[in-house]
């Protein structure tokens, strides 16, 4: 669905360059999650895949062809939800949606529909002005799906948005992906990716060398063992036991049958210790 091959990008007053011969693949149908702190270049990564940005070298191709060579139909067959809702403050939620539905030539979906979709059908007529931050990105989204694309952008798609709603969207993401979507995820939430990407990428000085499903990556880069919390004689104890060797752990088996243990997790590595791994420091 989307090729990068060595791509890189400068901006007119960043000598440094914010892409640096950046490679990689979104597969038809799949989540894909970019990765990384803010100003590493996910934002610039969508806008040359969407066409939004020119002077870059190397190459870039969307739906089998190279950026920059489609027409307008190129726009007909992908949506877009920024970081910044682009949005008609003064129209309401759902003139907002008939507007955006009226600059597309083939057929949309009904504003309606839409709202549903994102629980904001009791605020159709209410003014986008008067919308919080996570109403207008939830419509925000609706504008991205109006023209019922293939494949969607989307940018920081839960920012502003409380946990249960967060949770509501990433639900919807999931079910545009068992429509058939291929969707292009960027952000810098590690535990949203880790839960709805099929793979992820980390851009890391311009490129993005690590890119796998995120259980491969958290294996790869955790610890094999298992920590348990037992009752003890001095209060709760805390061990860890090798996982290869652990039927064979007479230690851990004495606390299983002695019924003492409290609770037990594997030390799995979660995608923000690998991302310190790979970029070696802070995320932001």
């Amino acid at each position: 669905m989307i090729t990068l091959e060595n791509v890189s990008y400068s901006y007119p007053r960043n000598k440094a360059g914010i892409l640096s011969g950046l490679t990689l693949d979104v597969a038809d149908g799949e989540i894909f999650g970019l990765l990384g702190p803010s100003g590493a270049g996910k934002s610039t990564t969508q806008k040359i895949t969407m066409g939004l940005l020119r002077g870059f070298s190397g190459s870039a191709s969307v739906f089998g062809k190279p950026v920059g060579t489609m027409g307008r139909d190129f726009f007909n067959r992908i949506g877009v939800s920024f970081e910044l809702p682009t949005l008609y403050l003064r129209l309401t939620a759902f003139e907002n949606l008939r507007l955006y539905a009226a600059l597309y030539k083939g057929p949309t979906r009904a504003p309606m529909e839409l709202l549903s979709l994102v629980g904001l059908e009791e605020d159709a007529h209410k003014r986008v002005a008067d919308f919080s931050k996570g109403m207008k990105m939830r419509l925000n989204l609706c504008r991205a799906l109006v023209n019922d694309p293939d494949l969607l952008f989307l940018d920081e798609p839960t920012t502003g948005q409380d946990p249960a709603r967060a949770r509501l969207t990433r639900d919807l993401i999931r079910q545009l992906k068992q429509q058939g979507k291929t969707i292009f995820l960027t952000t810098h939430n590690m535990a949203e990716a880790d839960e709805i990407c099929d793979r992820v990428g980390f851009l890391v000085n311009g490129r993005a060398d690590v890119i796998d499903a995120p259980t491969t990556l958290k294996k790869k880069h955790g610890a094999p063992v298992l920590e348990v919390t037992s009752d003890s004689e001095n209060g709760t104890e805390r061990q860890t036991f090798p996982m290869e060797t652990i039927g064979k752990n007479q230690t851990f088996l004495s606390l299983v049958q002695a019924g003492s243990i409290q609770t037990m997790h594997t030390l799995e590595a979660s995608l923000d210790d690998v991302f310190i791994k790979v970029a070696g420091g802070a995320r932001d």
